[in-house]
């Protein structure tokens, strides 16, 4: 029998690959610098939504985010620069919206960001939903416009209610988008993005994925930025010792597990953490048959 459109459609939808994207931070040396090259040459073919460069503290990283992302930019690769507003004047954010319309940058993580050790003076300021608002102000619709959101709410929140308010502060201000802080428990994500479709939220809330690769470093940052490492996953990891094999085995089947519920849920893409390596990642999209 003849298939019918939508029978067509149906089949299109269910070939079509889930979206993913890759961040990395900008190299402080050239040995770095290499090493980024390689690694985003041997990303780049998996086929990746876009790339995202971090920004430093009070705009630390600057001139040296600016060149990661043109780089990825001549590459013919959608590069999502962020850009972070504390520390920063209306001028300043100007000047880099200006940058990055020279380079073809369509698309910004827009964040509130951290104040440097020993700076006093916010600037001009104080929330991410400012500098979203202001953004639309001097551009309009030219970029779009990714935020941050926190399933296990932001370490410096009053409170879950107080944060998904902030974040659908930074919705109603313009944003096109959200990628999440990384955890490890998919009812924590499931869990705020019904609090925040209730809040009115639309937009798409995209999982961050952090691979795990070394159980003592994700650990110490997971404490400052107040990610939760289940229990349950602590405990195997620490019985692991100094086992690296055994722990990027456990780190890589406790994430594909995460990602294959996320993706079962309904999460409308997936966004990697790579830490500026390429094993890891390559290996989760492999297996989740992401690539493209």
């Amino acid at each position: 029998m003849a298939c019918t459109l939508a029978c067509r459609r149906e089949e299109s939808d269910m070939s079509k690959k889930l979206d993913f994207s890759l961040e990395f931070f900008p190299p402080a040396t050239a040995e770095g610098v290499e090493k980024l090259r390689a690694v985003r040459s041997e990303l780049a073919v998996l086929g990746p939504d876009f790339f995202s460069v971090t920004y430093g503290a009070g705009g630390s990283t600057r001139d040296r985010t600016l060149q990661v992302v043109r780089e990825i930019r001549e590459a013919g690769i959608e590069a999502a620069p962020h850009l972070s507003c504390i520390g920063a004047t209306q001028q300043s954010i100007r000047d880099h919206l200006a940058e990055f319309r020279s380079m073809g940058v369509k698309r910004i993580v827009a964040l509130r960001g951290d104040l440097p050790s020993g700076m006093a003076d916010p600037g001009e300021f104080r929330y991410a939903s400012e500098l979203v608002g202001f953004i639309r102000q001097e551009t309009g619709d030219e970029f779009f416009l990714e935020v941050a959101s926190y399933p296990e709410v932001h370490p410096q929140a009053r409170s879950y209610d107080a944060d998904v308010r902030a974040f659908a502060n930074k919705v109603q201000a313009g944003a096109n988008s959200s990628i999440t802080q990384y955890f490890y428990n998919a009812d924590a994500y499931f869990s705020f993005v019904d609090a925040a479709r209730k809040a009115g939220v639309t937009i798409p809330i995209v999982p961050g994925i952090m691979p795990i690769a070394s159980f003592s470093k994700l650990a110490r940052f997971s404490e400052s930025c107040g990610a939760e490492i289940p229990q349950w996953m602590r405990r195997r990891f620490e019985g692991f010792g100094d086992d690296a094999e055994a722990i990027r085995a456990f780190g890589l089947d406790v994430v594909t597990r995460l990602c294959e519920q996320l993706i079962s849920g309904g999460a409308p893409s997936l966004h990697f953490y790579t830490l500026n390596q390429a094993g890891m990642t390559r290996e989760l999209v492999h297996r989740l048959g992401l690539a493209k």
